[in-house]
């Protein structure tokens, strides 16, 4: 048992880095790693959650598994029927900026332990080093599963997308190429194949297979063209507002802006994807904690702008529908700048996607660097210097799930991924602090232990407001892991290799001690 919670050297974890046939290019800058983070960060979901969250939602629960764990720990089966979520109004604005807040918590943990453990694999390579071999396991593959879902769902949402926007000039895809071949019941579409959902994921896996600073650039591009747009709705949209609209301004209490809260917080998802670029970054000791911090100071200004326009063109209770930053534009007859809201929205769909594919990849690479995975996915390219091989792999392992199903009902296992992991990395700093109080910290988290109890607190909160049925799915996964795990991984781990024999010196002849 000992043995499964043995913590890796993070001198040896560098050490490893830097060998030649592990080694990966180190090209980015602090800036690259903010246009990361901010493409991990800003998808859709400012498109379309700020009205939801900002007018509420009306959830038809009708099962158990449905409601979300903590009122069925507290009410039972009285947590069965509708359940209304009341949404924050005007004040969504300041929905966005709390949850920021708690976000800046994690975020703050993973600056410090990034600028001590600067190697690809992110929350798995913290826990390698702080609380064990097995643990590390779990959360690298609970990380697996964070990305795959979160890309496999945005890739079929990007199909439709597609479908919508050629509908828009009196074009139309095939259903047949265009549409999962199953539903989210499992049952037949009549597609033959998502052509469009796999081809996007395979063309950003060609892009990542060439090199970092290939995909840094093309990333930093999609960012420039996203920002454009959402500036463009904020300059343009601003001069229509009615500040009778803002009154009242917390119709729901703080009942509301904390439950607008939940629904924005998985909009934040994404500035951990940072620090899975470490190994490839000059500096990574300043640069991977200035990223983190500069995008999540830039995305909660971007929220926070577009959450008060937004509710200052349109009433709040009218904000309820699937794309309710189009509708407000159509409301206000600003036809041109609602094209040009369709276009970031599709930057921000293929920056997200490119920005976890490449954090997936990471993560296997790291896992099989230390043995947990076969060794074929830590190999390097020659020329490109990226690990290939993972990225291939990742790159067909969301692609052919893309194309047959509809995973967006799957979607809140990535939002349970990510906080379990933001939790591990909280407790590593704290680990860490107590351990190894005395080693080199670039950046270090104000005000520990704090701080990191704080982040625990709030990341089990929202944990607790899921749905039953995902805590089921994921524990599913875990068990799965698991038995990966202990039929491959910790036989070939560090730890679980047979340490070899010393030598034997014998009449001058030195040979192993057999």
């Amino acid at each position: 048992m000992t043995s499964l919670l043995r913590t890796k050297s993070i001198d040896k974890l560098l050490a490893e880095a830097d060998e030649p046939e592990h080694r990966l290019r180190k090209t980015l800058g602090p800036w690259s790693l903010t246009a990361l983070g901010i493409g991990a960060i800003i998808g859709t979901g400012i498109f379309v959650l700020t009205g939801t969250a900002a007018a509420g939602e009306v959830l038809e629960v009708g099962s158990i598994l449905k409601a979300p764990l903590l009122d069925v720990l507290l009410h039972g089966r009285h947590a069965l029927g509708v359940a209304g979520r009341p949404g924050a109004g005007p004040a969504i604005a300041l929905s966005f900026f709390l949850v920021a807040i708690a976000c800046a918590l994690a975020g703050l943990c993973y600056a410090e332990l990034a600028s001590m453990i600067p190697i690809a694999g992110s929350a798995y390579t913290y826990a390698y080093a702080t609380l064990g071999e097995l643990v590390a396991w779990i959360i690298g593959w609970d990380l697996i599963l964070e990305y795959a879902v979160s890309n496999m769902a945005v890739a079929v949402g990007f199909s439709a997308y597609i479908d919508s926007l050629l509908g828009g000039f009196g074009l139309r895809l095939p259903a047949s190429v265009s549409n999962p071949v199953f539903d989210d019941s499992l049952r037949l579409t009549g597609s033959s194949f998502n052509l469009v959902g796999f081809l996007v994921v395979m063309m950003l896996t060609v892009v990542l297979v060439r090199g970092i600073r290939e995909s840094a650039d093309i990333n930093n591009f999609m960012v420039t063209v996203k920002l454009i747009a959402i500036l463009i709705f904020i300059v343009a949209a601003s001069r229509h507002v009615q500040v009778s609209n803002w009154k009242p301004l917390m119709p729901n209490g703080w009942q509301g802006v904390l439950t607008g809260g939940a629904i924005v917080f998985f909009t934040y998802i994404g500035f951990d994807s940072v620090s899975t670029a470490a190994e490839e970054t000059r500096n990574p000791q300043k640069d991977v904690p200035f990223g983190i911090i500069a995008s999540l100071i830039i995305c909660t200004i971007l929220y926070c702008s577009v959450a008060i326009v937004l509710t200052g063109i349109q009433n709040w209770r009218e904000l309820r529908n699937a794309a309710p930053v189009a509708h407000a534009l159509e409301y206000i007859h600003l036809y041109g700048v609602e094209r040009s809201v369709t276009i970031g929205a599709l930057m921000g769909m293929l920056s997200s996607l490119l920005v976890f594919q490449l954090g997936q990849a990471r993560v296997w690479f790291a896992m099989s660097r230390d043995g947990l995975l076969p060794e074929a996915f830590s190999r390097v390219h020659r020329k490109f210097r990226t690990p290939h091989v993972s990225t291939w792999v990742a790159g067909f392992f969301v692609a052919v799930p893309a194309a047959l199903f509809n995973i967006g009902t799957l979607s809140d296992l990535a939002n349970i991924g990510t906080l379990f992991a933001f939790i591990l990395v909280s407790l590593g700093v704290l680990v860490l602090r107590r351990k190894q109080p005395e080693r080199r910290r670039a950046f270090r988290a104000p005000w520990a232990p704090v701080l990191p109890v704080a982040a625990i607190a709030c990341c089990l909160i929202l944990m607790a407001s899921l749905p039953l049925e995902t805590w089921l799915r994921f524990f599913v996964w875990l068990v799965i892991g698991l038995a990966i795990y202990f039929a491959y991984g910790r036989h070939h781990s560090e730890f679980g290799r047979a340490p070899r024999a010393p030598a034997v010196v014998r009449e001058g002849v030195v040979a192993p001690n057999l």
